[in-house]
């Protein structure tokens, strides 16, 4: 029986892990586990508990992800192996280089750079457990409300979550930091410190060192209230995200959405559907002054204009009564943009889009630009494909696991203009439409949460 402390709560121990992490993964004994091993306190914990666990079944290694943005970046490493070795589990090292692009925080562009490593290193079937804590949930909703987020924000970290090929979980969002450290202390195991934990300029290192020693000592239980809030939100987006489905598919025409639709609902529901629409299409959702924009001057614009909205390389434009998203190449794209073909409309055109990611056409520009968040499954395409116009017959399956629709029927469903029909470049994998200039996925080139590399296309008619 586990140990239960006075206010009721069992211990943290190897034994509670186990028990938890079997609700978490009701098949825990069939899946591997990968954990992120930094050498901090806290996935020492969850990697040390683990080792403690007498289940012969379970399969465990560790990944630890090399930043190389401290000095003492090789003593972790070094570290990290040394205890690996000691607990009795394989660790890979990945090496990575943070870029930060301008206007982006190191932070931000270090948490993206590790979890795209960490998606490289696992393997099929793997799951990946990270030890974020209560303490970590704790920061996090406070750093969403701070940056005035909505309820997705709140909601912050889940326990379990699709990442990758796969799932990602984190057993220990029950727990507080303290315990994590108080366990360790008790079986003797050392953890490292990273000297950036005292760098009061970082946003979370200074809500830790300064806002939530007196928010805890006047409420000693803000972790566990604070994480039940951010369940509360998660069960409230999750009805959110299911009616801003039904919405923008009621206003859904093709790929774009229809203005007097979407006019017909309240502001709320306006803003919740587009929302959806955005996020689905794999783009970042539009500050809240952009969305209002939408919502408000752009869906009520004469149908006789073409007004449009644009942030963070997104334009979002009203032509007639729908509303087109499209992606915007970046300043780079443009300029390396070869010159056009001068073959003719029909005639094929083979494209290695690994080598060349921009491919100039008689009628515009296509790009297949690699993005996290990217609609399109770079996995499930041919190292060659082939570009052409239409010829008529074409068909794909835009939904996944709906019906093959003809590209004439989308065509007119979309309102696309007769003139910039013809131009609109078709991608084949041999006799199989896999895409329509930016317009449609064929459901078998559509990234999915399993979808280790994703991309987007992005298509600049010439005018």
């Amino acid at each position: 029986m586990a140990r239960v402390p006075r206010g009721g709560r069992p211990k943290f121990t190897a034994a509670w892990l186990g028990r938890h992490l079997t609700q978490l993964l009701p098949d825990l004994t069939d899946r591997p586990l990968c954990v992120a091993f930094s050498g901090g306190a806290d996935s020492t914990a969850l990697l040390a508990a683990l080792a403690k666990l007498k289940r012969p079944a379970l399969t465990v290694r560790a990944v630890h992800v090399d930043h190389h943005l401290q000095p003492a970046s090789a003593r972790w490493s070094a570290h990290c192996r040394r205890m690996a070795r000691r607990l009795g589990f394989a660790l890979q090292v990945r090496n990575i280089q943070v870029a930060c692009a301008r206007g982006e925080s190191l932070e931000a562009a270090a948490r993206q750079a590790r979890y795209a490593a960490l998606a490289a290193a696992l393997r099929e079937g793997e799951v990946l457990l990270t030890a974020h804590h209560a303490d970590d949930q704790l920061e996090t909703v406070l750093l969403q409300l701070l940056r005035g987020a909505g309820i997705a924000g709140i909601a912050a970290m889940p326990a379990v979550a699709p990442f990758a090929r796969t799932v990602l979980v984190r057993p220990l969002l029950e727990r507080a930091g303290a315990e994590l450290r108080d366990w360790l202390r008790g079986q003797g195991i050392p953890w490292v410190e990273d000297d950036s934990n005292a760098d009061e300029r970082l946003e979370r290192n200074y809500l830790r060192a300064r806002v939530l020693p007196p928010v805890r000592a006047r409420w000693p239980g803000a972790a566990a209230s604070v994480a039940r809030t951010a369940r509360h939100a998660a069960e409230a987006q999750r009805l959110l995200a299911a009616l801003g489905a039904a919405d923008a598919a009621q206003a859904a025409v093709g790929s774009a959405l229809s203005a007097p639709v979407l006019r017909r609902l309240s502001v709320e529901r306006r803003r919740n559907a587009l929302r959806h629409w955005i996020s689905t299409a794999g783009f970042l959702a539009p500050p809240t002054r952009r969305l209002q924009e939408i919502t408000g001057a752009l869906l009520a614009a004469r149908p006789d204009t073409r007004p449009f909205v644009a942030w963070q390389g997104v334009r979002l434009q009203r032509e007639q009564d729908l509303l087109v998203l499209r992606a915007e190449p970046s300043p780079a794209e443009r300029a390396n943009a070869p010159p056009p073909h001068t073959a003719a409309r029909n005639r094929p055109l083979s494209w290695r889009w690994q080598q060349q990611h921009t491919v100039a056409l008689p009628h515009g520009v296509l790009t297949l630009r690699r993005e996290a968040r990217g609609p399109l499954d770079l996995d499930a395409l041919a190292p060659r494909l082939t570009l052409r116009g239409r010829r008529g017959g074409e068909r794909l399956r835009p939904v996944r696991g709906g019906p093959r629709r003809a590209l004439k029927g989308l065509l007119q469903e979309a309102r696309i203009p007769v003139e910039a029909r013809a131009g609109l470049p078709l991608l084949f994998a041999g006799e199989r439409l896999l895409a329509v200039a930016d317009l449609w996925l064929d459901e078998s080139v559509q990234a999915g949460p399993a979808s280790q590399h994703r991309g987007r296309l992005i298509w600049r008619a010439a005018h």
